[in-house]
């Protein structure tokens, strides 16, 4: 039980496990907040709790102007969006500190935002773009020295270097080389990761997922591929797809699928997309469908083993018991998922 003294010890511990779960609004002052607001924290007789912000507000309270309880988790900022279109749009563009300051923006608040946000600096995001626009010319049967040169490269044994450290050939040897390309999307549960292939969709994951570089590896030695940001064919029709998901008007998904694994791993996978939107079923009736010898705990692993959250619905496996258990994006996502979805039936 989601009780009031279990989300005010939440409060004050500022947990961000409690994202998406409740909003806390402050009777003193008329504002609603997220769990996780830096605020100074109001006593417990003084505040109220509310599953949603559209409740807060028809309770008559404000948004916190802290911690803008009204956007995303993990929303990008509107500066930050700017920055990522200009490099798209320009593969070849190099954007220095001084550049940032000339737009208004501080270098070092935009270096901890892609710190925090993609694991590394800003400087590094650009030059992970430049590759990845210089690969797919490569693999597309353009020149070397083109392909350096019109990337942004001065120099092609600079851009030797930086590939070969990269992708782990030198560019005349990368051939048999793919290219994973990742992005970032922000949804209601807070913010994924998605990667695609030319086949579709091989990652949707939460970026706070602690196997996350684990599942990195094992796509890349799966598909022989290095994972570059950039944009995939797949991206707008996921986005699509994901966003009605949330809006409550989309049961099931059409965007291809690219989930390398064993054969005893797609078999589990499978059946997973077997599961009804809005229905449950417990780990031992899931080894029963498959009729495989190996057993629930076996099943359990390999569903802990799905990179494509939402779309291959392993969330909607529970313990026989109806206790949520094993979920790698946490259990208070699993529970959102299942309870949003039991409402848009």
């Amino acid at each position: 039980m989601l009780t009031e003294r279990i989300m005010y010890n939440a409060l004050l511990k500022k947990d961000s496990s409690f994202e998406g779960i409740f909003f806390v609004a402050v009777k003193t002052t008329g504002i609603f907040c997220r769990p996780t607001c830096t605020a100074r924290k109001p006593k417990k007789e003084n505040v109220e709790f509310f599953d949603t912000s559209k409740d807060a507000i028809l309770h008559g309270y404000r948004p916190c102007k802290v911690c803008t309880p009204l956007e995303k988790s993990g929303s990008m900022p509107d500066y930050i969006k700017k920055l990522i279109k200009e490099i798209n749009d320009k593969p070849g563009i190099k954007i220095k500190d001084w550049h940032l300051r000339e737009r208004g923006f501080e270098p070092n608040k935009i270096r901890r935002w892609f710190k925090k946000n993609h694991n590394m600096t800003f400087q590094s995001y650009q030059r992970m773009m430049r590759l990845n626009n210089a690969f797919t010319k490569i693999q597309s049967g353009g020149k070397v020295t083109d392909a350096a040169f019109d990337s942004g490269y001065e120099s092609l044994s600079g851009f030797n270097d930086s590939f070969k450290t990269t992708v782990g050939k030198s560019p005349t040897k990368s051939m048999d080389k793919k290219v994973i390309n990742i992005t970032r999307m922000e949804t209601p549960v807070g913010p994924m990761y998605a990667c695609g292939t030319e086949k579709g969709i091989c990652l949707f994951d939460f970026t706070d997922r602690r196997m996350l570089e684990t599942e990195f590896k094992e796509l890349s030695k799966y598909l022989n591929a290095v994972i570059l940001p950039g944009d995939n064919k797949f991206f707008s029709l996921l986005k699509k797809e994901v966003g009605e998901y949330f809006e409550g008007k989309r049961k099931s998904f059409t965007v291809p699928l690219d989930a390398p694994g064993t054969e005893f791993q797609k078999g589990v996978w499978e059946e997973l997309k077997k599961i009804p939107y809005g229905e449950t079923i417990s780990y031992k009736t899931q080894a029963e469908r498959l009729k495989n010898p190996k057993g629930v705990r076996a099943v359990a692993n390999a569903n802990g083993h799905n990179r494509i959250s939402i779309l291959i619905p392993c969330h909607r496996v529970i313990g026989e018991n109806g206790t949520l258990t094993g979920y790698g994006g946490g259990l208070w996502r699993k529970k959102w998922l299942l309870d949003f979805e039991k409402k848009n039936l």
